[in-house]
């Protein structure tokens, strides 16, 4: 019988570092403003990479550093809302690029929550035992579906991808449990990319906003409930308690959501590894990035058990307990 062992983590951000500050000559904010309703301190933004520039940059540095060939890689799964095109999917340029002719690929869009949905699915395809290994990726470029004018949304995001590798085995398994929802009458707290249908043929014309809208207030109240919920049923399926998990790492949204979830799970705010003062809110690249940084950084050592969360638009929710 075939498990997911996840071989390693790698993440890709563009060079342009865009402090609070710097937004605060373009839109009507300041640094003390943004930091203590988000904890984001700056973000990176790109000037002229796109969102499977980059993918392709995680996908390559995975095989590079799994010592693989790119021809070995069964599956490609590139979790986004901010695709280059609405076709082909981000997933098939970077198996293009990256050289995995023999994988098959698409695309997944789940917000915030996708790297974590795509995880599932690979799992899945590796416990067939059809395919042996699959690269994952969070990817996005938000900034190019923010509207610069509207400091409640543009102040948030930033631009990045992250991923890992995976490959099936018969003696590790490194996802244990995992806890993946939606609640889908909520959609509207959070939307972006509306595509207007203006055919000659449509009566009346639609002017819907491209831009992200999001209703901040639903989306803490949404997040502050899910997480701890969500958190506690990994928990349960796996038989273990918060004690046996060496860090949690949750989407990297906003830190008031992080604190009021500890609190209601009664662990000290050091439990979760955060990230966003560095980065903003990547939305599906916002795990991957936090647990390359993490594994770079000698905090993942092989046996820890961590908890993986991210909650977004949707509206979509989802957990891991994943073994290192």
């Amino acid at each position: 019988m075939f498990s997911s062992k996840i071989v390693g983590f790698e993440s890709y951000v563009p060079k342009n570092v865009i402090t609070n500050d710097e937004l605060s000559n373009i839109v009507e904010t300041s640094d003390e403003w943004i930091y203590t309703r988000t904890g984001i301190s700056k973000r990176c933004l790109s000037t002229n990479e796109n969102t499977s520039d980059f993918a392709i940059n995680v996908g390559k540095k995975l095989i590079e550093n799994a010592n693989i060939s790119p021809e070995d890689i069964d599956i490609v799964i590139v979790a986004t809302i901010t695709s280059d095109y609405l076709t082909p999917s981000t997933a098939c340029i970077v198996q293009g690029a990256i050289g995995a002719k023999n994988a098959l690929a698409f695309d997944i869009n789940v917000a915030c929550s996708g790297f974590v949905y795509a995880l599932s699915i690979a799992d899945k395809f590796l416990k067939s035992g059809v395919y042996k290994n699959a690269i994952v990726i969070g990817a996005e470029t938000l900034s190019k579906l923010l509207d610069w004018s509207d400091r409640s949304t543009c102040v948030l995001f930033g631009d990045g991808s992250g991923g890992a590798l995976l490959t099936a085995s018969t003696n590790y398994n490194s996802i244990i449990a995992e806890d993946l929802k939606a609640d889908g009458i909520s959609w509207q707290a959070i939307t972006g990319g509306k595509l207007n249908n203006n055919n000659p043929f449509v009566e009346e014309k639609e002017q819907s906003s491209f831009y992200l809208q999001m209703n901040g207030r639903d989306v803490f109240n949404f997040a502050t409930k899910t997480i701890p919920k969500s958190v506690n049923q990994v928990l349960s399926k796996a038989n273990l308690t918060l004690d046996d998990i060496k860090y949690i790492v949750p989407h990297q949204a906003n830190s008031r959501i992080v604190e009021v979830a500890a609190k209601k799970l009664k662990v000290s705010l050091d439990k979760f590894y955060l990230n966003l003062q560095n980065y903003g809110n990547t939305s599906a690249a916002s795990i991957p990035i936090a647990l390359a940084e993490m594994s770079k950084n000698g905090l993942l050592q092989k046996g820890d058990k961590i908890i993986i969360t991210g909650f977004g638009a949707g509206l979509t929710w989802a957990s891991m307990l994943i073994q290192i």
